[in-house]
């Protein structure tokens, strides 16, 4: 998870770009043949991208699209903008860098652009939430990401257990497997981030985005609405390992992976290293069971790229990038991409075949998700670290005032 930068920064940056002059290499025009920058984020689907804009480049041999991944690629990104550098088109994580940035005029406006109507209302709402603007879209949502929990089959036969349906049907679960000697979750609490997706698993469904909402309007309070997150996401230490502060995110895929726990509270992103890791584990997922109604329990899904261009480019570049843009939004694109990267898309009637995540696919389709609490909390709260401390101590009550009191902190500086 990304530290973003303040807001004062922003309108900074803002500044920088509304007044410096030209010098970026974002797409250039000659002799009838458009190069364009691809500029992408994700450095596991560089392969990926490669095969699609070859294929878009069979069919415009007018276009060239040169792709552009680099390590830290958000630092990167906000560096080239600061100087103006803006590339033509981009990817983007749908969370904070989206948000940091959608509303200073760097991203083309996607607003009127029919293509929106392919696509699931629920990830437009959550990007345009992001940045605070309900009517206008600065980019098109292009995958989504999920918070199951990930577990061992096998290990579920071998131990008579059932998928849990409720909270109080998955702590059961864990109790049975303790009792026989395994170890329900392996935790990788040492990297603070890893804390984040069963604390929005429990704050997206427990608490919900009204209370975000709620909070920036001085209506609500860590104190009051938080308390049950808080304790639940307190309990699941007891069913952790001996050491659940030691080991972070790749020694927590590579210890599933080889049999140390039965369950694993990860986002779907972690699939291809546990598999990696072991390529005979059978692996299933269901939705976290945050709530004790099975049938108001939401699985948490948020945009895990957002497809975007400069708004910079004009004429003819403008049109080609924009046809990238649709040819990667075309149904085979995209089942290709989804199938490759492990990811589900955003377009309506396109849906992921892997058996793995089969059992979401009912959420997707009946549009029982609910957005990344942790993606609307103020820049600069630092939650991660906040729940790291908070479970390292286990002070419910300090925590929640800490909370609010940062929470305070933080408003007051933007």
């Amino acid at each position: 998870m990304k530290k973003i930068i303040s807001t004062l920064a922003v309108f900074l940056l803002v500044g920088i770009l509304l007044t410096g002059c030209g010098g970026n290499q974002e797409a250039s025009n000659k002799d009838g043949q458009i190069t364009l920058e691809f500029f992408q984020y994700k450095q596991e689907a560089v392969g990926t991208f490669d095969h699609l804009i070859a294929e878009f480049e069979k069919e415009n041999p007018n276009i060239k699209i040169e792709q552009n991944n680099v390590p830290e690629a958000d630092t990167v990104l906000r560096s080239r903008l600061a100087k103006n550098d803006i590339p033509a088109i981009m990817t983007v994580n749908g969370g904070a860098i989206y948000r940091e940035l959608a509303s200073s005029g760097i991203y083309a406006d996607f607003t009127n652009d029919p293509i929106l109507e392919d696509v699931q209302e629920a990830y437009i709402k959550m990007i345009r939430e992001l940045h605070g603007d309900a009517d206008t879209s600065y980019g098109i949502p292009y995958t989504a990401n999920a918070v199951p929990i990930i577990y061992n089959k096998d290990k579920f036969e071998e131990l008579g257990l059932e998928i849990p349906k409720t909270w109080n049907q998955l702590i059961a679960t864990a109790e049975k497997i303790k009792e026989a000697g395994e170890t329900p979750f392996y935790l990788t609490f040492r990297e603070a981030w890893t804390t984040l997706p069963s604390w929005n698993a429990l704050a997206s469904n427990l608490a919900g985005i009204d209370f975000v909402k709620a909070k920036v309007e001085g209506e609500a309070t860590f104190k009051e609405g938080y308390r049950e997150v808080a304790k639940r996401m307190y309990s699941l230490l007891e069913y952790g390992h001996n050491d659940n502060f030691g080991n972070g995110y790749n020694q927590g895929n590579i210890a599933f992976a080889n049999g140390k726990s039965v369950m694993y509270l990860q986002g779907i992103w972690a699939l291809g290293q546990i598999k990696q890791a072991n390529p005979d584990i059978n692996l299933g997922v269901f939705a976290y069971p945050a709530v004790n109604d099975a049938s108001q329990n939401k699985l948490v899904s948020g945009v895990d790229t957002v497809l975007t261009m400069s708004a910079k480019l004009k004429g003819e570049e403008a049109k080609a990038a924009k046809k990238f843009i649709h040819f990667l939004l075309e149904k085979e694109s995209t089942k290709y991409y989804i199938e490759q990267q492990k990811l589900f898309s955003t377009l309506k009637g396109v849906y992921q075949q892997d058996p793995i995540l089969a059992s979401l696919q009912e959420y997707f389709e009946t549009g029982r998700l609910v957005p990344f609490s942790d993606h609307y909390y103020p820049a600069g709260l630092q939650m991660a670290n906040l729940i790291q401390e908070f479970l390292l101590k286990g002070d419910v009550d300090a925590f929640l005032e800490k909370l609010d009191n940062e929470w305070d902190k933080v408003q007051a500086r933007q």
